[in-house]
């Protein structure tokens, strides 16, 4: 998935003029950093799906596998439900197309015993009960998008991360659900340690908030800050998914079919 951080604010007099566009080129390096943040060639997860009701109480806990591989600079993934009963063998595959092309994404209903393309039309829809949106589970392209700061070149402390704040607002309305997000940027390691995602209405949406980030080396022995357990809340229902990476392996070859509409329809 793609995002980014923020930058500056102003300085005086001649330059007054021409520093929202020093900003936004700033702001946009900073979100390309985000994007470009170095992945492992291939990962394998088991996964735990957690959905919580108004209020905390658990509401259901669902067990999946997950595929990813970065392959020239292109990012795919695949999630395999295992469990409970109502989700099991519903397969997931969301493939990245180069610039400002849209995502690839297909699913594998059991109940219907076929596979079809997400439409466009269909992106704001939830994923599977979750509160992400299947939207949220692609990327966005960087260029798709104008980016500025929102408290200037002010680092902001953010569940113990020194952050940039960014504001990045669709360049095309029609291209998104919604109307801005603002991102909390780890200065560090440059992932989105936090994100607000707020509606057409400008009322605050959903909140995502990457709740462990640990380094982990692949069996190649190159190391990576990997996102272990992200929360993401709808904060007008109340209802929330927590996704915890229960195991996880780095750098192991996947064959290509499994990055395939026809490994979605066998599961093999």
């Amino acid at each position: 998935m793609k995002i980014n951080s923020l930058f500056k604010a102003g300085l005086a007099t001649l330059i007054l003029a021409s520093s929202s566009n020093v900003f936004a080129i700033e702001a946009k390096d900073v979100m390309q950093k985000s994007h470009d943040v170095k992945k492992p060639a291939f990962t394998m997860s088991a996964v735990q799906m957690d959905l919580f009701e108004k209020g905390g109480a658990l509401q259901e806990s669902r067990q999946l596998k997950q595929y990813g591989r970065d392959k020239n600079d292109l990012t795919s993934m695949v999630m395999v439900f295992l469990s409970p009963a109502s989700v099991k063998d519903t397969r997931f595959l969301v493939s990245e197309n180069p610039g400002d092309a849209a995502d690839d994404k297909f699913i594998y209903m059991p109940s219907l015993k076929q596979t079809r393309r997400i439409a466009t039309s269909d992106g704001s829809k939830s994923f599977v009960g979750t509160d992400a949106s299947y939207d949220d589970m692609s990327s966005r392209d960087v260029n798709e998008d104008n980016h500025e700061f929102v408290n200037g070149e002010e680092a902001v402390e953010k569940n113990g991360y020194k952050c940039w704040v960014v504001k990045s607002t669709p360049k095309d309305p029609s291209s998104s659900q919604y109307l801005y997000r603002i991102n909390y940027i780890d200065q560090n390691t440059n992932y989105p340690i936090y994100t607000e995602m707020y509606d057409k209405k400008g009322k605050l949406l959903k909140t995502l908030t990457l709740e462990k980030l640990e380094k982990k080396t692949g069996v190649t022995g190159v190391e990576y800050d990997i996102p272990m357990q992200e929360y993401m809340k709808n904060v007008q229902s109340g209802h929330a998914t927590r996704l915890k990476i229960v195991n996880i392996k780095l750098d192991s070859a996947i064959p290509d079919r499994v990055f395939t509409q026809n490994f979605l329809s066998t599961g093999k």
